[in-house]
């Protein structure tokens, strides 16, 4: 079983892309230092949450769900709800919401990435400490939509900059057509 040590010895090991990035690492690092409960949902100032970067083996498309609530592309994701292995919170996540299983290419952490969540009706505003892992699926799998998203697409990484999406993803286009 993971614990919070597990997560921070992982954050540590992590190699940030640029300086946002290690600037987003330093926060995540000193939240998750800082709160015990980072990991639980009920933690109304903000929580960890776990994501997946499912790109197919020739690492030219990334499997994206367009979030029904916010209104942008993004990759598979969400909350890790008490559970410290947030590998397997992503893993779970892809699933759920793309009914693809993808397997990691490698248990270390791809990315990093605080963002602000707005408030709703039953939360306050919050932030959302996401941690993304890289993992593979073959194109051949047809994706379905969840109830979460309005769509689910497999996108060439030429594209993902056109499509409605944040400067986080863009990171993620960016490290994947670094990686060999």
């Amino acid at each position: 079983m993971k614990t919070r040590a597990d997560l921070l010895a992982a954050l540590e090991r992590h190699t940030p892309h640029d300086s946002h990035e290690a600037g987003m690492l330093e926060r995540i690092s000193a939240f998750v230092a800082g709160h015990e409960d980072c990991c639980e949902r009920l933690l109304l100032i903000g929580h960890v949450t776990g994501s997946a970067w499912v790109v197919n083996p020739q690492r030219t498309c990334a499997l994206m769900v367009h979030h029904a609530r916010l209104g942008k592309w993004l990759q598979p994701g969400g909350h890790a709800d008490g559970s410290f292995d947030i590998l397997a919170v992503a893993m779970r996540e892809v699933e759920e919401e793309t009914g693809i299983r993808a397997a990691p290419v490698s248990a270390a952490i791809f990315d990093v990435d605080a963002h602000d969540i707005p408030a709703r009706k039953t939360e306050p505003a919050h932030v959302h400490y996401d941690i993304r892992y890289l993992l593979e699926a073959g194109m051949d799998e047809q994706p379905v939509v969840s109830p979460e998203s309005r769509d689910v697409a497999w996108v060439a990484l030429d594209d993902v900059e056109t499509l409605n999406t944040d400067a986080s993803v863009l990171r993620l286009v960016e490290k994947t057509k670094g990686r060999p």
